[in-house]
């Protein structure tokens, strides 16, 4: 598995920005493209017929690492192209994407009605491909050594709306009595609208005393920096960070069995009901600039590849096939 930080390393040295605003800490990359690698070895014809223009994409934390990777390989390919990617949760992402201020959206979350109406208002119609699975992931820092699983029923009741929860002898007898830190995503985070309607029942309904960030880095950070800690996120963070941080086994509902995310978990369904689909929603509209196209093109094409080196767990490849056709029909 291809380490992020070695990843956004080496985008920065190739011409990459990443940048951060606000309390969102919104990363972006946009890479000066180079002639090296494929590019350099393309044959001539096919340069003759090199692609320009720009690709601009936003949204998730969570898919930006496959992105990324996308991104990254795409424009060794094709150096007439920049292809930007921000991340600004997948909820942030569609208020740009709705308004055509963007080509593609990462989510972690999947396109409500009220988006899909909204941006067929302004022209706009998206078409949803799936990129890739993901397994929200409930992590400790590394020196906690009793929390040895939790269920879902003890994670509502420390993240619920007005949660009384406020010492971890609160959430289990014999537990310290030490005050939880909590870390998790913002409000416009994907990955923040899906946990709290699989774990509390309700979309978005949450307690408000935690530290929120759209960065993930940010929550790693703060969970492997407080002993009494608990945060949680997608699950390539905490692989980047394994070394940092424990992942807590989560008690399948279903079986009573205390699961741990991984690649094997997560495809399997076992690591239930925190597994999860990835998906990018490029605009129709967008599809007929010949660059995105051929973006969108190259990255379902090559999808299962990146979403390993991004940190995530494959589709089947009979999946990818399908979205594949859903890809052609759109670029008819």
């Amino acid at each position: 598995m291809k380490k992020l930080g070695s990843l956004l390393m080496a985008l920065t040295l190739a011409g990459s920005v990443l940048a951060g605003c606000g309390q969102s800490a919104d990363q972006s990359t946009g890479a000066s493209n180079n002639q090296n690698g494929s590019a350099a070895e393309a044959p001539a014809a096919e340069q003759a017929e090199e692609l320009s223009g720009e690709v601009l994409i936003a949204g998730s934390s969570t898919v930006y690492p496959i992105t990324v990777v996308a991104a990254e390989k795409f424009m060794e390919k094709h150096p007439g192209v920049n292809v930007s990617v921000a991340s600004t949760g997948t909820g942030g992402g569609f208020k740009k994407w709705v308004v055509g201020e963007t080509d593609i959206n990462n989510a972690s979350s999947r396109i409500k009605d009220s988006v899909i109406e909204e941006a067929k208002q302004n022209g706009i119609e998206p078409l949803e491909l799936t990129v890739a699975y993901d397994a929200l992931t409930v992590v400790v820092n590394k020196e906690n050594d009793f929390v040895d699983q939790l269920t879902i029923e003890e994670l509502k009741k420390i993240w619920e709306p007005n949660s009384q929860v406020k010492l971890w002898s609160d959430v289990r007898a014999g537990w310290p009595a030490e005050e939880i830190k909590l870390y998790g995503p913002g409000t416009d985070s994907g990955t923040f609208e899906y946990f709290t309607e699989v774990v509390v029942g309700e979309a978005k309904a949450s307690r408000t005393d935690y530290t929120p960030s759209e960065d993930d880095n940010v929550l790693v950070q703060g969970v492997a920096g407080d002993k009494y800690s608990l945060g949680y996120f997608g699950y390539a963070y905490y692989a980047e960070n394994s070394d940092k941080l424990r992942a807590v086994p989560i008690v399948n509902p279903e079986t009573g069995e205390a699961v741990m995310p991984s690649d094997e978990t997560i495809e399997n369904g076992k690591y239930a009901p925190l597994g999860r689909e990835l998906w990018i929603y490029p605009s129709k509209k967008a599809l007929e600039r010949p660059e995105v196209a051929a973006f969108v093109k190259f990255y379902m094409d090559n999808v299962a590849e990146f979403a390993k080196e991004g940190g995530y767990t494959p589709l089947p490849e009979e999946k990818y096939e399908v979205e594949k056709k859903e890809l052609e029909e759109a670029l008819k």
